[in-house]
């Protein structure tokens, strides 16, 4: 123990501290230390205590003179330790716990006094990566310990060299006006810096290198939301409309060496080889595809024949599972994205392009297999027969909906198949179907960049024909696999809570209170009712190129029609339920958010200004409106909504729009 007139060291706020013993007690000690200050000092506190009283009966201020003194020159002893070298000379002894002493022995050679004692013990204190202070005594690291130290402390200088010239680039770049080709050969690091901001704009918490990413922002004085965002497109990483949405839900966009390879290795089909195997020859029949005009993976066509009073319709579907095999890296792709999705900067496929605009698809001219749905029906919509056969067809004509639009008053196929539509749809309402036609918000790119928003009736005639068309292929397929008893996907919905529409109905504030009532959808492996549908059994089939489930099906539906039992077990459609819903919960919220970012970019050049709004709800905290040139929904205050009713259309003012936060902000 310290006695009167010693001076003692200790450690405060990391820094040495002289001091001199002015009384000692069993545990404490009054000292005086170098700055001037009388405290009492906790004995476990002191890490070197001198061997004799060295300042007792000196004034204050000599005391204090003397204090600093001896810290100024324990400062400079300490610059000649070498506690590597020590370390070595230590790690030969057979005990590794040595006195301060014996340590600063080896380090100055000969006998050390109280200040190269102490000025070891701060060498110490300072490098911890050779030896350890505990209990008043100094403990060698053991060689592996001292490794493990050494690479952290030179992770640790390259975490700080890094931080120091990425602040100073990304300032170059984001306030001086740099390229990123003028800093890159001063700055190695480049790419890394702008990844990992990549995937903390994107990830936050989440990303793997978090904690440095906020340092870096920092450093660097970006710090405002979406300084990341402006940074990589300045920097040419991102485009200026990058799809955030798509990135942050970790979805897969481009296809895998071995998914590639794989879809290139397969063949243009030839007629005789897929007749070979025992498919129907359709080629003669008329058949056409009616779709977008854009549209490039063309997954379903349609034909006609007159059957005496009846009519013979043909409901062909691409053929994807002939290519897309159970157990192949394009069956795995498929179950692993689920879907296409389809952005109006472009589309991200569930195929490669080999497959999805090639091969799969129905183009005019080329044979292609089929699984051909082949049913004969009255003009009233009645089912006189059906079957379903593996076929080829050779696509005759290809339309897109405003052909058909024009081809309608002289067409009589077209005539014939959009009258047999209405017919199927009367039929589905008799049963209880429920159709909320709401207008499709269409979203185009013009040359510049700029969105175009337009929405567009969804029960044209053309898109009716169509799509009646492809519920009774959907209906036929359900039907036939639940008549085997067999696991399937099968979509089915319960009756509404509440039927507000009786069918049918197309005011837009009818179809947003109804689709309030709706109850969600279900995908199960056993058949049953589809409420919204009017099926007693449904499932989808008519999209294989797109959908997983409907590629799924496919499969079970060929093994079933080859008397080879089901392709699939439950457990099998089990898991592809799992795997299905979860990819389809962020499909939605990837496609939700990406069109609210578009539809936000068409209403900013709308702010300061008033649009058209039609009220869906009200209440004494906020008013909920749409508007009605993109259908997009925005909550208002009260204020003098109050006197409007739900129904109404009514002037609103756009404040604010952020489309990159999501924000939009209206008043009345």
């Amino acid at each position: 123990m310290a006695a009167s007139g010693n001076i003692v060291e200790y450690v405060e706020q990391g820094k040495f501290i002289c001091a001199v013993v002015l009384d000692a007690a069993a545990s404490r000690l009054k000292v005086f230390n170098q700055n001037g200050r009388e405290l009492n000092l906790p004995g476990a506190r002191v890490v070197h205590s001198s061997n004799a009283s060295q300042l007792s009966g000196l004034s204050r201020e000599e005391q204090r003179r003397r204090l600093q003194e001896t810290d100024q020159r324990r400062r400079e002893l300490t610059g000649q330790v070498e506690t590597e070298m020590v370390w070595q000379l230590a790690a030969a002894e057979p005990d590794q716990l040595f006195t301060p002493l014996f340590l600063a022995e080896l380090n100055f050679g000969g006998s050390a006094d109280d200040d190269q004692v102490a000025a070891f013990l701060r060498a110490v204190f300072l490098d911890r990566i050779y030896f350890k202070y505990k209990d008043g005594k100094v403990m060698a690291h053991p060689a592996e310990v001292v490794e493990q130290l050494l690479a952290r402390r030179e992770k640790e200088r390259r975490r700080e060299a890094l931080l120091a010239a990425g602040a100073e680039k990304l300032k170059e770049i984001f306030i001086g006006g740099k390229s990123p080709a003028e800093v890159a050969s001063q700055w190695p690091e480049q790419e890394h810096c702008l990844e990992l901001l990549r995937d903390y704009y994107l990830y936050a918490n989440e990303a793997e290198e978090s904690e440095l990413a906020r340092e870096l922002l920092k450093r660097s004085g970006l710090t405002r939301p979406h300084d990341v965002y402006h940074l990589l497109v300045k920097t040419g990483i991102w485009r200026a409309d990058e799809n955030v949405p798509l990135l942050r839900a970790r979805m897969p966009v481009a296809f895998s060496p071995a998914e590639l390879a794989e879809a290139e290795a397969r063949a243009e089909p030839a007629a005789d080889e897929l007749l070979s195997v025992g498919r129907v020859d359709l080629r003669e029949l008329p058949v056409l595809t009616i779709d977008g005009a854009a549209t490039r993976d063309l997954d379903d066509a349609l034909h006609l024949e007159r059957r005496g009073e009846n009519f013979r319709v043909g409901i062909h579907i691409a053929d994807v599972a002939h290519f897309v095999k159970p157990g192949s890296a394009l069956f795995a792709a498929a179950v692993e994205r689920g879907t296409s999705l389809y952005f109006p900067e472009g589309q991200v496929p569930m195929l490669p392009p080999r497959l999805s605009e090639d091969l799969c698809s129905l183009v005019v001219g080329k044979p292609r297999p089929t699984m051909s749905f082949l049913v004969t029906l009255t003009p009233a919509g009645d089912i006189v027969d059906s079957k379903i056969v593996a076929g080829v067809v050779e696509v005759k004509r290809r339309l897109d909906y405003e052909q058909v639009e024009e081809l309608l008053a002289s067409d009589r196929d077209l005539q014939d198949l959009l009258a047999l539509s209405h017919a199927l749809r009367r039929r589905r309402l008799e049963a209880g179907a429920l159709l909320l036609p709401i207008p499709d918000v269409n979203i185009r790119l013009d040359g510049q960049g700029e969105p175009r928003v337009t929405l567009e009736d969804v029960d044209l005639p053309a898109r009716l024909l169509v799509s009646e068309m492809m519920v009774l292929a959907n209906m036929l397929a359900a039907e036939y696999v639940a008549q085997q008893q067999v696991p399937g996907l099968f979509r089915a919905q319960d009756d509404p809570h509440q039927r507000l529409v009786q069918g049918y109905d197309q005011d837009i504030f009818t179809i947003w209170r109804q689709r309030k009532q709706l109850k969600p959808g279900q995908l199960i492996t056993r058949a049953k009712r589809h409420s919204g549908v009017g099926a007693a059994s449904y499932t989808t089939i008519t999209s294989p190129i797109r959908r997983l489930l409907d590629l799924v099906m496919q499969h079970q539906l060929y093994a079933l029609r080859a008397a080879e039992g089901a392709r699939f077990a439950e457990p099998d459609m089990l898991d592809f339920i799992a795997a299905i819903t979860t990819t389809q919960s962020k499909v939605n919220q990837v496609r939700r958010d990406r069109q609210r970012y578009w539809l936000l970019r068409y209403l900013a050049k709308k702010e300061g200004g008033r649009v058209d709004a039609l009220v869906v709800a009200g209440g004494p905290r906020r008013v909920t409106v749409v508007l009605t040139d993109c259908l997009l929904e925005a909550d208002l205050p009260p204020g003098r909504g109050l006197n409007i009713q739900p129904g109404e259309v009514v002037p609103i003012k756009i404040i604010k729009v952020d489309p990159l936060d999501g924000l939009l902000r209206v008043e009345w």
